[in-house]
């Protein structure tokens, strides 16, 4: 375990985290997101679209799903777990200051997804997704829009999801494609977030990892406001007791500890 926060991510301040949709932030990185602000190592949140296409829970905000309300309603929800992870800086991918010189802003939509095969082992952008999502826009595009934002910020560092996305959606997918391609332009470390519950030095690739650095951090006594974020999500899951309820009814543990390991870029 990683027991001095000062020594998380290599001793750096101003750490960025790129994530794909609201949500996700306190899902898979919000322990660590709240141990970080509290010990003043001031972390950097980006979200790269507004989840647009996200399915929503049964409940009051059901009716939000597939409008154009669901955007500005997630959004809120945002602001009110990063309130409760203690997280200043903030951007969306395409607003100043994660916008690059002398283009307007824009937005990068939800690119949505469904499986490319029947026996569902890849995750490709659903078929209707528009012309300005995440996926569909030019690529180098949102790649010089996070550059830039990374330059504006101090960036020390990215984090971001393994190369598979986590669970594959196309959005996380390009999340890792775009942090690492900056974390390399800028030689910048970067971190990729295991989400495996028992995580085995020996499953990720012998040529990607940097001399094995993994760190493990231990995030149980800013517990309560990692919950206190999912629960602000409330289009995208519900908590009940030690778990996180997906849309889709799928549970998941809310981990008490968070995994990173650090790879090579180059």
């Amino acid at each position: 375990m990683t027991g001095d926060i000062a020594a998380w991510f290599g001793g750096r301040s101003r750490v960025l985290f790129v994530h794909a949709h609201p949500d996700d932030e306190s899902i898979t990185t919000g322990g660590t997101l709240a141990a970080l602000a509290a010990a003043g190592r001031e972390p950097l949140l980006v979200t790269l679209t507004r989840g647009e296409r996200g399915e929503v829970a049964p409940g009051p905000f059901s009716a939000l799903q597939g409008t154009p309300g669901l955007a500005p309603h997630r959004e809120t929800e945002l602001g009110a777990a990063r309130a409760m992870l203690g997280l200043g800086a903030h951007a969306f991918l395409g607003a100043p200051p994660a916008r690059a010189g002398g283009l307007d802003p824009r937005s990068y939509e939800d690119s949505g997804m469904e499986w490319a095969d029947p026996e569902q082992t890849r995750a490709i952008a659903a078929s209707d997704a528009p012309e300005t999502a995440l996926t569909r826009a030019p690529a180098v595009e949102a790649l010089n829009d996070l550059l830039a934002l990374a330059v504006a910020w101090g960036a020390t560092g990215l984090v971001s999801y393994d190369e598979r996305g986590g669970y594959g959606h196309p959005d996380h997918v390009f999340a890792h494609r775009a942090a690492r391609a900056v974390a390399l332009g800028l030689d910048l470390p970067f971190w990729e977030i295991e989400v495996r519950e028992d995580p085995d030095p020996g499953t990720a690739d012998a040529d990607e990892v940097e001399t094995g650095e993994r760190e493990t951090h231990d995030v149980s006594e800013w517990l309560d406001r990692k919950i206190a974020a999912l629960r602000a999500h409330g289009t995208q899951l519900m908590v009940e007791g030690a778990d996180i309820v997906h849309v889709g009814g799928q549970r998941q543990a809310i981990a008490t500890t968070e995994v990173f390991r650090r790879i090579r870029v180059g």
